[in-house]
């Protein structure tokens, strides 16, 4: 028996060579050439704008909005309130008029719905303009 005449006992299996990680595709989570690979080439000039625009700050800070003020109008002071106190966020949490968030007392804001005709003191709360003017007709005052 000669070398070159010596055979496997099994057939040949041509070898697949596919990308690696993911599933089995050609770049499986390598990434593919397309747009950044092209030189003289940068990206889309919308996406920059976008890019520019946000703060450089550390974490993720994009859209911040302060959950934690509660709202309140004039017609639930009207009705829960007596005439001559002092309105504060603790007090408004004492009466259950606000509710804490996270067990924190929120900011509140108060607002004009409703009429008021007690004389009351706002104090370390925001008011909108025709709470101000209410509140002064009524006789009371606001403190910031």
């Amino acid at each position: 028996m000669l070398v070159n005449e010596l055979k496997p006992k099994h057939k040949l299996k041509s070898r697949k060579i596919v990308g690696r990680g993911g599933k089995k595709g050609t770049y499986s989570g390598r990434g593919g050439k397309g747009q950044t690979a092209r030189s003289g080439r940068k990206l889309a000039p919308i996406v920059r704008e976008l890019i520019k625009r946000y703060p450089k700050l550390k974490g993720y800070r994009a859209f911040r909005v302060e959950h934690n003020i509660a709202i309140i109008n004039l017609d639930v002071l009207e009705k829960h309130v007596k005439d001559g106190e002092v309105i504060t966020p603790t007090s408004l949490v004492e009466k259950k008029l606000v509710h804490q968030v996270k067990g924190k007392i929120p900011k509140v804001k108060i607002l004009g719905r409703g009429a008021l005709s007690k004389k009351i003191v706002i104090e370390g709360c925001k008011v909108s303009e025709s709470v101000k003017k209410a509140v002064e007709k009524a006789g009371g005052s606001i403190k910031l």
